[in-house]
């Protein structure tokens, strides 16, 4: 009898056990996932310096939220066809933001939606010598057909894998460099998808 007590409390107290380490789990988030539309990138060029003063507000856009910020808590800015991350130095471009977080960024091969794992390996940050999404055209995320329609066309199979200023993850694919994604309409104006990773070391999407 004592023996088969004893059985029934042990049971009693695994069963317990086991529910108390399913109750503290965490709850993981799911991915965001959105696409962002005509969002300005302006820049200004003055050609009677040598060299050109390239000059105007980069746009700052924060995954966590979605949107655009005008804080210290952006993950990628724009201007024109450049791409900066929050992370690493400046290369002491004019109104280039100040880096006060952790981000890096590398470019993958691929679809969107077949990009799912984040290569820490291939991270890099901005630095004084190059940007971690290179400009140029068919050295980063675009192609410059040069004269005489001068258009900028989002290279096909590209993604930007980012590392965010507080160390979550999302990846990037744009798709137009034109207003309304018509190539006669104002540059300049980013469309893009992307998927952000809430989850604080989850490298997967």
């Amino acid at each position: 009898m004592k023996t088969l007590k004893l059985l029934t409390l042990l049971a009693l107290f695994i069963g317990l056990s086991s529910c108390s380490n399913d109750d503290d789990s965490p709850t993981l988030l799911e991915t965001e996932s959105k696409t962002i539309t005509n969002l300005a990138a302006v820049q200004t060029s003055d050609y009677t310096t040598n060299p050109p003063t390239i000059s105007g507000e980069f746009t700052r856009f924060s995954f966590a939220s979605g949107a655009t910020t005008t804080g210290n808590d952006w993950d990628i800015a724009f201007r024109g066809t450049t791409v900066l991350i929050n992370g690493g130095v400046s290369q002491g471009a004019t109104n280039e933001p100040n880096r006060s977080g952790n981000g890096a960024a590398y470019i993958a091969s691929g679809t969107l939606a077949g990009v799912v794992n984040v290569d820490a390996s291939l991270l890099l940050q901005d630095s004084a010598s190059g940007l971690a999404i290179p400009t140029g055209s068919d050295n980063g995320w675009y192609n410059y057909s040069g004269h005489p329609t001068h258009l900028i066309t989002p290279l096909a199979g590209k993604v930007l894998v980012i590392k965010t200023n507080d160390g979550k993850y999302a990846k990037v694919e744009i798709l137009s460099y034109y207003k309304d994604g018509d190539t006669s309409s104002d540059s300049q104006h980013y469309t893009f998808s992307y998927v952000y990773q809430p989850n604080e070391g989850v490298t997967t999407f």
